[in-house]
């Protein structure tokens, strides 16, 4: 058996980052850029890496540049930590999985550190493909939650809910995070919005610009 998920970029149109404080949030999916992954039944699991895990570079200089693209982390752990949350939600939710391995490749156009939800992509994609590799059907509205625990919980990197809604809803949402729904039901209000009601809209970034977005929402959690 094989199976191929994608999950898009996103922007953030109003409201970002009060996601994570109980605020309303506009997002669009930007289809231009993209995370896929793909997975092939295998005898054993293997995660296979892509080129920002690579480990041999032409020179020392070479090496300084991709840390400073690209960070010091890569997709290895996104996966891994994806995987386990899955098997988490399966076990707490008494989902048998079926008894089969697979091979694991992934990889992204998404630009790094400007903003555009890249690592939550590659993890919606990698939790999309885990659903359909063992025939695990997971709640539109709870699959966000899961999505944000993989890099929230078992990462530790601050994030919030709205980069994972508008990957798992795709096209362009309102979202209320208003704090009586999120402490009594786990989650907000999402309503899908017509792209075509907005007006033109163009996407700029500068990846020599680029920060993870997890420092700054850091240095909010201390402000």
């Amino acid at each position: 058996m094989a199976c191929e998920a994608v999950a898009y970029a996103r922007a953030g149109l109003v409201g970002n980052p009060s996601d994570g404080y109980f605020g309303k949030t506009i997002s669009f999916i930007i289809r231009d850029f993209s995370a896929k992954v793909s997975m092939y039944e295998a005898d054993t699991i293997e995660i296979l890496p892509s080129i920002r895990d690579r480990s041999t570079y032409d020179s020392i200089r070479d090496l300084v540049h991709d840390v400073r693209a690209y960070g010091y982390y890569g997709g290895i752990r996104l996966m891994k930590a994806a995987i386990r949350r899955f098997v988490d939600y399966c076990d707490t939710n008494g989902i048998t999985l079926p008894s089969k391995n697979f091979s694991i490749r992934y990889r992204s156009t998404i630009p790094r550190h400007v903003g555009l939800a890249g690592s939550s992509a590659l993890v919606t994609a990698a939790i999309r493909c885990l659903m359909e590799f063992y025939e695990i059907e997971i709640p539109k509205h709870l699959l966000p939650n899961l999505i944000l625990s993989v890099e929230a919980q078992e990462l530790g990197i601050a994030a919030g809910l709205q980069d994972r809604v508008i990957q798992v809803y795709e096209g362009c949402v309102y979202m209320d995070f208003d704090r009586s729904l999120m402490e009594t039901r786990g989650y907000g209000y999402y309503e899908p919005i017509d792209p075509e009601l907005l007006p033109n809209l163009y996407i700029a970034y500068r990846s020599d610009f680029g920060e993870s977005s997890d420092v700054f929402h850091n240095r909010m959690l201390y402000l």
